[in-house]
């Protein structure tokens, strides 16, 4: 049994909108589980449910054991936040607003300290953590980060934490979000960046439409797509989309960017095709890779959103 774990999870809006269909997750200590999902998926309504913001019409949420649906106020004090929202740091420098953060939470003074210095340093925000000045983006969700960070609860949920910041410093908090659950905690990380998450999830959910329709490590989960790599070709600009050749399967096509799945059997033949295709002006350039999650997600959200 999780740290954290949501049964059936539904809710249903005044408007009449459904944001959650019998939504069910369980998120281990010491593990990342990434909720993956596009915009409008219901991942921002569970996230709210799950700290105690609002009530799910029906299921359960339980933290530790903890109905935290009945007993609200356990689920704030055992969860900490990242929002998806930039934090409200006016007038305060990174390092005031993340000290205070802590000591809200009941850190202690010298150790919040210490903490706070050891993760803007990671973050290579050091030359600019004690400037009470307007943050960028990245600052600020970088900032919002180390708040939700520096005196983690047993369950520290992550909305988006990779939003406006810089390759570098992406790095170093995946590295730091990992380092998270290694210390115990149960990380609930809630993105649609499904290229960078499959660095750093144990397990995942991809939801859409407010249900679960794929759940488990990502492995077993790219063995479904039944090809296990993938050609993704850079078309020309103003190329018309080409015909696939037999044993190419069509994954996406996203402007210039066409993705399809590739059986090993037919790799030779794959890469003979997009040579063709290169030479004939369609193709600027194409790559093999292994399936990825991003396939995974394509695959279950495409589907869901033919439905």
């Amino acid at each position: 049994m999780g740290m954290l774990v949501a049964t059936d999870v539904t809710k249903t809006y005044r408007s009449g909108v459904r944001a959650n269909d019998g939504v069910s997750i369980d998120v281990a200590g010491g593990e990342v589980f990434g909720l993956l999902g596009p915009n409008g998926a219901g991942k921002t309504t569970l996230v709210s449910q799950i700290l105690g913001l609002a009530k799910p019409d029906a299921g359960s949420i339980t933290i530790d054991d903890v109905d935290v649906v009945r007993r609200p106020e356990i689920a704030r004090r055992w969860c900490s936040y990242q929002p998806q929202a930039a934090a409200p740091v006016d007038g305060l420098s990174a390092r005031e607003a993340v000290e205070l953060v802590g000591r809200i939470r009941g850190g202690e003074a010298s150790k919040v300290r210490r903490r706070a210095g050891e993760l803007l340093s990671a973050l290579d925000l050091g030359d600019v953590a004690d400037r009470p000045v307007p943050m960028s983006g990245g600052m600020a969700r970088l900032t919002g980060f180390c708040m939700a960070a520096v005196v983690p609860g047993r369950v520290v949920v992550l909305d988006e934490p990779t939003n406006d910041v810089d390759p570098l410093r992406r790095r170093a908090l995946w590295e730091l979000i990992r380092n998270l659950a290694d210390d115990g905690a149960a990380v609930l990380l809630v993105t649609h960046n499904v290229i960078e998450a499959e660095r750093c999830v144990d397990r995942l959910a991809i939801v859409a439409g407010g249900r679960v329709l794929a759940a488990g490590t990502p492995a077993p989960l790219k063995a479904q797509l039944g090809a296990p790599l993938r050609l993704e070709c850079t078309l020309e600009p103003d190329a018309a989309s080409p015909e696939l050749p037999e044993g190419l399967v069509a994954a996406g096509l996203a402007g210039r960017r066409l993705v399809a799945h590739v059986q090993a059997s037919g790799v030779a033949a794959a890469v003979a095709w997009a040579r063709r295709a290169q030479e004939d002006g369609i193709v600027a350039e194409f790559a093999l890779t292994p399936a990825s999650l991003e396939d995974v997600y394509a695959s279950w959200v495409t589907t869901e959103g033919a439905a």
